[in-house]
């Protein structure tokens, strides 16, 4: 009987030798973009790695990743939509007031993101999440 709850108990060690986790096939630096060539699984498991290509293709590698090295979720952000420097649009948006001006970014950041930008009117910085391609909201109501 011991010995049945000892086999039991061994196999349900041995479970995680059989997941896999996601690793770059190749140098992704960081910024590029990540396609379906990029990552492969590879035996073993690695807490707090990826283990889905899926949550990986076309996002962008926020550092550089080295081949055969787990992948973390951490290591990868949505593709930035905004750079560094790129003269933006800032809006702020409040009560059906709507106000335009140029802005410039101080870092690079996608969709949903936070962003400081420099207000290039009255050469402020502010902080805004970025809404679309080029358009950085401000205010209360982004």
């Amino acid at each position: 009987m011991i010995r049945f709850l000892l086999i039991l108990f061994l196999l349900g060690l041995t479970g995680q030798a059989f997941s896999q986790t996601l690793v770059a096939t190749g140098t992704i630096r960081s910024q590029a973009v990540i396609g379906p060539a990029d990552v492969r699984l590879a035996d073993g498991h690695v807490p707090g790695a990826l283990s889905d290509p899926e949550t990986a293709i076309g996002m962008e590698a926020r550092v550089n990743l080295y081949p055969g090295r787990p992948i973390r979720p951490s290591d990868l952000r949505a593709p930035a939509v905004v750079d560094r420097n790129e003269i933006i649009t800032l809006q702020y948006t409040e009560n059906g007031l709507r106000i335009v001006t140029e802005g410039r970014a101080l870092d690079r950041a996608g969709i949903g993101d936070r962003l400081r930008v420099i207000n290039m009117a009255s050469r402020n910085t502010v902080t805004g999440t970025v809404l679309s391609d080029g358009l950085v909201g401000v205010g209360m109501l982004q």
